[in-house]
């Protein structure tokens, strides 16, 4: 792909030569001009954007020093927590533009030099429909009040959204008082039948535990904690799913069965019955997903999902610890509700959401997908010769 030049006020491109905090804010404003979900920064490279899941350069030419850098990034960073990069080299934080638009942000060092990554946050919270999630999502908000819903995927794989949209269907529909807990606040929520409290990590909390461990006491039907990555985390999410709050929760691995190896990864062996018989009796759905390149340029990438809910059966496998039996339970269960990517991808192509090579290339079975499309990619590649002719 070709360099990309962000707009300045001149209409020129802009460079290190332009004043530090006049470029971070050009650079900023570019995002959403470009359709970029980042912004990655890094002394001796020039800046990069991410646009439809790829890396493009920005030919504004290089950032030249840690100084230039650190003093772009100087009027972002909350000044109440700077000491937090300087003594640990790291840091999460959320920022907001004087024209309301908002970005997560993290800073850190690496061979000595500032790096910054930085995410554009829509100020529209979307839907299952704007994020095309199958129908199993909304439905499966619609029926539960309690229990602990997970939602999965690698970076970059928009569970953050996905989260947004069920936690926002609550806050539309239900009175209830939510609690979110985030490091850093990304989606802002408009109060509309529920009352919402949203905590960041590092501003209004020192940490996940202390956060958690005042929670309950706070009233809460609702808790969101951004990211379930430790034991003291998974713990209290899981205790107060099985005392009857709704407990929602991200967690970072690729499908449903690797899910509940990452869980138990944060329990000592001799604590893996206990832990699940409490996912046994709280869980009411995996969800996972994976974005993948659109058929259509304009609508950039839509997900391949995978979704595991809690049936009777399943409660059975997790209790025993039969992980391994999972996925045949899913593929078993499709009418149900249930989905694996196989099944997803299909859908994609039937659909003509994605190309067909660009589903063989995601999928983990290719030859599970090759039979569920045969009798339609005739009809796709038909389709590939149009789209390329146009």
């Amino acid at each position: 792909m070709s360099d990309i030049k962000p707009a300045t006020e001149s209409g020129a491109s802009a460079g290190t030569s332009v004043p530090p905090e006049q470029f971070i804010t050009q650079l900023l404003s570019g995002m959403a001009q470009h359709e970029a979900s980042d912004l990655h920064l890094k002394v001796g490279f020039p800046p990069y954007y991410r646009i439809q899941g790829h890396l493009r350069k920005i030919g504004t030419g290089i950032i030249d020093s840690s100084d230039y850098l650190e003093a772009m990034m100087n009027p972002l960073v909350p000044r109440a927590r700077r000491h937090e990069y300087e003594e640990r080299g790291d840091l999460d934080f959320s920022y907001r533009g004087s024209d309301g638009s908002r970005f997560r942000i993290n800073v850190f060092r690496a061979m000595g030099e500032m790096h910054t990554a930085i995410r554009r946050v829509k100020n529209q919270i979307p839907d299952f429909e704007d994020l095309r999630l199958p129908p199993i999502y909304r439905s499966t908000i619609e029926k539960t009040h309690d229990g602990l819903i997970l939602v999965s995927g690698v970076t970059g794989s928009g569970k953050s959204s996905t989260l947004a949209a069920m936690i926002n269907y609550i806050n539309l529909n239900r009175p209830k008082h939510i609690i979110t807990i985030e490091d850093p606040i990304e989606y802002v929520f408009d109060p509309h039948k529920s009352i919402v409290s949203q905590r960041e990590i590092g501003l209004d909390i020192p940490s996940y535990s202390e956060a958690l461990r005042y929670a309950v006491r706070q009233d809460p039907d609702v808790m969101f904690i951004g990211e379930m990555r430790d034991k003291d985390t998974m713990l209290a999410g899981l205790q107060a799913a099985e005392t009857g709050h709704l407990v929602f929760g991200s967690i970072h691995c690729s499908d449903c069965q690797q899910a509940f190896s990452r869980i138990l990864e944060f329990f000592d062996q001799d604590q893996h019955d206990f832990i699940r018989s409490s996912l046994s009796n709280s869980l009411v759905a995996i969800m996972c997903q994976r974005l993948i390149p659109a058929l259509d340029p304009k609508v950039g990438r839509v997900p391949a999902t995978e979704v595991l809910l809690s049936t009777p059966t399943v409660k059975d496998k997790i209790r025993r610890g039969e992980d391994s039996d999972l996925p045949a339970v899913i593929e078993g269960s499709i009418s149900e509700g249930m989905r694996n990517f196989t099944h997803s991808l299909a859908e994609l192509i039937e659909k003509e959401l994605v190309f067909y090579d660009t589903a063989m290339e995601y999928a983990t079975n290719r030859e599970a997908l090759a039979s569920s499309v045969r009798g339609i990619k005739v009809t796709q590649q038909t389709l590939v010769g149009r789209v390329r002719k146009t």
